[in-house]
């Protein structure tokens, strides 16, 4: 049996089994909610591993489930909704929201969410006791504040270093503009965002050189940036 559990919030029934029907094929434990109040209440009673939440509850919206969980928890919570806008997607990003996968959506993608948000507990798991990050040939020394691909070393401006380090701590995770300019200048102005695209496009002209490099950085357009992990 998989010890990681879920905690499935989802007022329709049919994705509810959908998405039940699928975590048990595949040996996840889960628990469900049909609302917000019992999302909440169970996330604070089952202490689940990872939440897979649909924004379009009946008593309350998603977002507002994210920000008061987010008060007591960083558990992983991955977005399941109707809701394709960018804006909607910035919003549940912001609030705390680690993936959001928009419906109708299919098994093999959420198992493959579910994969990689396993992955990044895992590295989140080790980040405090291990002074490098290693993802393919990218290998990043804290310690030292360097960064290498393969056996050479990466020459970053301090802007680029901070990012790479940012987008390394959270790979597999969508960071948002605004999350990563907060996070970086400590503002979020529209001139740090046109800032940030320079940073990212000189940043992955160094880390990504030529066509046959794996991507390490994928863009998700109008929302932000993610690190993804390279085999």
């Amino acid at each position: 049996m998989n010890k990681v559990q879920i905690l499935v919030v989802e007022d329709d029934a049919p994705v509810r089994s959908l998405i039940t029907t699928t975590l048990k094929a595949h040996d996840y434990r889960f628990a469900t909610a049909v609302n917000g109040n019992g999302a909440i209440m169970e996330a604070a009673s089952r202490n689940p591993d990872i939440i897979l939440l649909d924004l379009g509850l009946p008593d309350m919206d998603g977002v507002e489930v994210i920000e008061r969980i987010r008060n007591w928890s960083n558990v992983p919570i991955i977005v399941i909704s109707a809701r394709s806008e960018d804006s909607d997607k910035i919003d549940a990003l912001d609030a705390g929201a680690d993936d959001y996968l928009t419906k109708p959506f299919s098994v093999d993608e959420l198992l493959a969410r579910l994969r990689v948000t396993r992955r990044r507990m895992a590295l989140m798991q080790n980040s405090g006791q291990e002074a490098v990050f290693v993802n393919g040939q990218l290998r990043i020394d804290f310690a030292s504040g360097c960064a290498y691909l393969g056996e050479e070393e990466m020459h970053l401006t301090p802007m680029e270093y901070k990012l790479l380090c940012l987008l390394a701590r959270n790979t597999g995770k969508v960071l948002t503009h605004k999350f990563i300019t907060r996070s970086v200048w400590g503002s979020s102005w529209k001139n740090d965002v046109g800032s940030l695209r320079v940073f990212m496009a000189t940043l992955r002209k160094k880390l990504e050189k030529g066509e046959g490099s794996p991507q390490y950085i994928q863009t998700h357009i109008g929302i932000g940036y993610r690190m993804v992990r390279v085999e």
